[in-house]
């Protein structure tokens, strides 16, 4: 099969053939139809810290090909034909554990979703890794109601109930239209709707993407230009110069997470999408009200993970999460429980994700995007997710 194989001296991927893997007892072997682009699949290939032969990216759709022997008892909804989307770490971490940008791939059998009727696979693979994180930040960290049971619901340490919120609940959301953004605006509201909370929802986006924001899904209460310098203060004036009880900073780079920081209530509580210690953002010491809450979305995978020092233990309550979070999204058979992201399906496939795709993601930071190439499909990406179709994924609906 052909697969996006990382070369680390070079700091590149290249397409090359390797065996098609073998599914452990208790996984899933997939023929992958689409994958998704995310920032990053870009940062970690161009800066690599895997090895040199890993497979490289993150997200997938695609059809389950074999079972593994154990899986008819473990899962006997699962079957050969099934369409499942979900999402791998590839080369975004010491380990050795294989990527999902290959023609085949393999997977725990409780860390996919099956797709709706309704959704292609492009679409779908639009989905995991974003709204797992989304939901991650607002269920299992923050501590929103989610509309699904999971272990440890009741008792989240960092809890929003203690944030003793006026009514409704307003939450922030910094960076509104990236996937992230997308997805945790339609958790908000489906936490509104299992708990009866009223949540008003503001966010920061371009204004070219107000007319989708404020209509539904995401059904945003009010926007603000990001690009305006007096945005935070726009933000807290939105709520009576109260500030808001929630903010998702979901760019984490640079001043952002201090600027996101002082729209914050007395008692709010903020959480961000990449860690101190990878250093996109600083905030000198007491300047922020508190320490933002950070996770990485690996965890769900319930493996040891390590990048640029940082270390995240495995954590057996975060997978379970993940797997509860993906029987919530299996839920339906016709309609899908989240609206995927925009998609931009690129031409081409594997061969092209390095020099297409991941030029535009770039390799670090949102500035350092490439912003000049003439390509139609490569104008720069906002409020868009990246698609490649495969064309092993015989079935996949564009």
């Amino acid at each position: 099969m052909d697969a996006l194989i990382l070369d680390a001296p070079l700091k590149t991927a290249t397409v090359q053939s390797i065996p098609i893997p073998v599914p452990a007892s208790n996984e899933l072997l997939v023929r992958v139809g689409a994958i998704a682009l995310n920032p990053v699949d870009a940062l970690y290939t161009f800066n690599p810290l895997g090895e040199t032969g890993r497979v490289v990216g993150s997200d997938f759709a695609g059809i389950v090909e074999a079972l593994g022997t154990d899986v008819p008892s473990l899962n006997p909804h699962m079957r050969v034909g099934q369409r499942v989307a979900g999402f791998l770490q590839g080369a975004c971490s010491t380990n050795e554990r294989s990527g999902a940008f290959a023609e085949y791939l393999t997977v725990s059998h409780d860390l996919v979703w099956r797709v709706q009727d309704s959704m292609s696979l492009p679409e779908a693979a639009s989905v995991s890794l974003c709204a797992l994180t989304a939901a991650q930040i607002l269920y299992y960290r923050l501590g929103l109601p989610a509309p699904f049971p999971f272990e440890g619901s009741q008792d989240s340490d960092t809890s929003a109930s203690s944030i003793e919120p006026q009514h409704p609940l307003t939450v922030f959301i910094y960076g509104a239209s990236t996937s992230v953004g997308l997805n945790a605006a339609q958790l908000v509201h489906l936490s509104s709707s299992t708990s009866g909370t009223p949540i008003s929802v503001f966010g920061a986006a371009r204004p070219s993407h107000n007319s989708k924001l404020t209509a539904a899904p995401y059904s945003y209460t009010a926007l603000v230009d990001y690009r305006n310098p007096d945005w935070p203060a726009q933000t807290r004036a939105l709520t009576g110069g109260k500030g808001v009880d929630i903010a998702l900073d979901c760019i984490s780079e640079g001043p952002s997470v201090a600027r996101v920081a002082s729209t914050l209530a007395p008692k709010g509580k903020m959480a961000v999408v990449r860690s101190r210690e990878g250093k996109a953002w600083e905030a000198a010491e007491g300047t922020l009200p508190s320490e933002p809450v950070y996770g990485a979305v690996w965890e769900g995978l319930g493996e040891r993970v390590e990048y640029q020092g940082f270390v995240v233990p495995a954590s057996p309550r975060a997978r379970q999460f993940a797997v509860a979070f993906y029987q919530f999204l299996s839920e339906s058979r016709n309609e899908s429980v989240l609206c995927p992201s925009p998609i931009r399906c690129m031409p081409g496939g594997l061969e092209r994700v390095v020099s297409d795709g991941f030029t535009l993601l770039g390799p670090g930071t949102m500035g350092q995007r490439v912003t000049d190439r003439e390509e139609d499909w490569m104008k720069p990406v906002s409020g868009e997710k990246i698609i490649y179709k495969l064309e092993t994924g015989r079935g996949s609906r564009s």
